[in-house]
């Protein structure tokens, strides 16, 4: 079992840091994530499934196409990281990972998350459990 990590950095981190820190984090749900690494994996996500969607120019049978599949499997590969890290980023701003269940409420739970992961750092860390 993995020790929860201190807070190793106070400056801001770089694009390229903070997507290599969420892959080598994979599956670590213990610990913090600072925001500049919540919201540049939140980015880096978006523009790879945009990307990936240019490719739906490419028809792959009668109702599929190119573009659809690779987002597909794109999000089957990262669901456990984007998990990992948005657990992390609700410890860092001072809220358990049950939190995290606001995601099954339509419309509402996105926005109340979005504020939730939006928080500056609070000092103390909630339990690893809800």
């Amino acid at each position: 079992m993995m020790e929860p990590h201190p807070i190793e950095r106070t400056e801001a981190m770089s694009f390229g840091e903070a997507i290599q820190a969420v892959f080598r984090k994979y599956a670590e749900f213990t610990g913090r994530a600072t925001r500049a690494e919540f919201w540049w994996w939140a980015l880096f996500n978006v523009l790879v499934v945009s990307a990936l969607n240019l490719f739906n120019v490419i028809r792959i049978g009668e109702n599929a196409y190119l573009g659809s599949l690779l987002s597909g499997v794109w999000g089957i590969a990262v669901l456990l990281p984007s998990l990992a890290v948005a657990v992390r980023r609700l410890r860092d701003a001072g809220y358990g990972w049950g939190y995290l269940f606001f995601i099954l409420v339509p419309i509402a739970g996105i926005v109340v998350l979005i504020v939730y992961w939006a928080q500056p750092t609070k000092a103390a860390v909630p339990p690893t459990t809800a």
